[in-house]
């Protein structure tokens, strides 16, 4: 019982961080329809590729039975920094429509570990 005091605090920041996943992506999301010179109806796309991420993510993860192959803190901290690189990712300037729709794909995908072991 010795780290029972940092239990707590880990969960929260834990929390918070993969949560950020889907916000971060979302709080930047006209600035980058605006950086890419994209079409206003990209904005949808990209919300809905995190979607389509996250129900493929799930369905991948039960398929190959991931929650009971691996430690589940394992699989949360490697898929939220996969997801958090997903993210960064986004603001890379060699990007181009089909490549920020494969990062927030990713992000969804990733992010279903955080929901997963919540």
């Amino acid at each position: 019982m010795k780290n029972s005091g940092r239990i707590l605090p880990v969960i929260v920041i834990s929390q918070f961080c993969c949560t950020s996943l889907w916000f971060a992506g979302n709080g930047v999301m006209n600035e980058l329809v605006i950086a890419f010179s994209l079409n206003p109806d990209a904005l949808g796309h990209l919300t809905s590729a995190v979607q389509f991420g996250f129900i493929t993510g799930t369905l991948v993860f039960a398929l190959l039975t991931i929650a009971d192959r691996f430690s589940p803190s394992t699989v949360f901290f490697i898929c939220a920094l996969l997801g958090a690189a997903c993210n960064l990712a986004l603001v890379l300037d060699h990007n181009f429509y089909a490549s920020l729709l494969f990062e927030r794909f990713l992000t969804g995908f990733f992010w279903l570990a955080f929901i997963r072991w919540e």
